[in-house]
């Protein structure tokens, strides 16, 4: 087996991972709004805050940004979990999309989640450098396969 070969089979594990882990999160987070528990939907994601401090009367408008926010958390782990298959394949317009959706996700995690120190390593900073190595490695796959590199 190619190198490159191998590094799309562990790309697309990887994004089947991070996908599931969206999916159930987004479930999660949309179950929480659905009871009236915005703080428990909060807390579910800011992992790392002080749940007392998120014991208040939210307004319904907060409620449903974070439901908003569950359901692109839902889209988008099945957008890279439908990928996944297609990367493992090496196909390259689902190594750009799982990227693109994946990718943007966790780079604005990154800047306003794991920056901000609201949440804990795992799983959520995990989850960021798994869609980083999967992105790196079906890059590299997808360039050394078009460049002709064993």
């Amino acid at each position: 087996m190619k190198q490159w070969n191998l590094f799309f089979k562990v790309s697309a594990v990887l994004w089947l991972i991070w996908g599931a882990v969206h999916i159930l999160a987004g479930v999660m987070t949309d179950k929480f709004i659905l009871e009236g528990d915005i703080a428990g939907a909060i807390g579910g994601i800011a992992d790392a805050v002080d749940s007392s401090t998120l014991a208040m009367e939210y307004p319904p408008a907060a409620g449903a940004v974070i439901g908003q926010h569950g359901f692109n958390l839902l889209w988008i782990g099945i957008t890279t979990l439908i990928c996944a298959f297609f990367v493992w394949k090496g196909n390259a317009q689902a190594i750009f999309l799982a990227a693109l959706t994946g990718g943007l996700a966790d780079l604005g995690y990154f800047l306003f989640m794991d920056l901000g120190g609201y949440v804990n390593f795992v799983p959520g900073t995990v989850m960021t450098l798994v869609s980083g190595t999967a992105i790196i490695l079906s890059l590299l796959a997808h360039f050394k396969r078009t460049s002709g590199a064993t």
